[in-house]
């Protein structure tokens, strides 16, 4: 599937597994499910994987020189590495976001118990949960954020279980299907995510949430990064509820 944006045309093949034989063991233990099976998604043939950079170990470096950073979590503990090598190298980080997910119970032997749908997702927008960690680096001219929007199972035990009383429902994140990609390699295409008729006119948080179709905690997390890359301005406030506007 191909993603167009005002940097051009990129095109994927959805489920393509390309594996690249990895140099050194370093990193795969630690490994998730579903970090490697974006690895394999992502790599290309002639990409090197688990290379040491200077003293950092970079998931995958293509053969034009760009590392390659696959983060399934939080970019917090990205920010050493990135402040060591993105002064001096082209970088991408790519990060899956659940488009689509189905939540699959199964018991201690492994069979499937129940098969459920996840609530609606918020897609692309999720992305601004985790570049609150540094937002204002997107504005360098070495660093491109890849946002995979995916097909995946969260595959958990057969229940819930309580631990001093509070309910823990952990599970594993498993990748069925890259469905599209997003790329942001400057601010304008972080602002791009906002709906059209958020340009219009100042709008509270509130406003920015259901526009989005999230909750406000989120809109509160991509309102900071869009002012913190000075894509949005203050517009004062409505009652008690500050104001956003997109800048010109």
């Amino acid at each position: 599937m191909a993603t167009t944006s005002q940097h051009g045309t990129r095109s994927y093949a959805p489920g393509r597994q390309i594996r690249c034989p990895p140099v050194t063991g370093i990193g795969l233990l630690r490994e998730g499910p579903l970090h490697a099976s974006v690895k394999d998604w992502c790599a290309r043939p002639g990409d090197r994987a688990e290379v040491r950079v200077d003293r950092w170990v970079i998931d995958l470096v293509r053969v034009d020189g760009e590392l390659v950073e696959i983060q399934t979590g939080g970019f917090g503990p990205l920010g050493p590495k990135l402040d060591a090598l993105l002064d001096g190298h082209r970088m991408r980080i790519v990060h899956p976001v659940p488009a689509e997910r189905r939540i699959v119970r199964v018991d201690d032997e492994g069979e499937v118990t129940r098969v459920g749908r996840s609530p609606r997702m918020p897609g692309a927008i999720a992305v601004f949960d985790k570049l609150v960690a540094f937002p204002s680096l997107l504005a360098h001219p070495h660093l491109t954020v890849e946002v995979l929007l995916c097909r995946e199972d969260h595959v958990r035990s057969p229940a819930p279980t309580r631990v001093r009383r509070r309910t823990r429902d952990p599970g594993v994140r498993r990748l069925v299907e890259v469905l599209d990609s997003v790329e942001l390699r400057e601010p304008a295409d972080a602002l791009a995510l906002l709906p059209e008729e958020l340009h219009d006119a100042p709008f509270s948080t509130r406003e920015l949430a259901r526009a989005l179709g999230c909750g406000v905690v989120l809109a509160q997390r991509v309102a900071y990064c869009l002012r913190a890359l000075e894509m949005l301005l203050d517009a004062g406030k409505r009652g008690n509820a500050p104001l956003h506007k997109v800048a010109v």
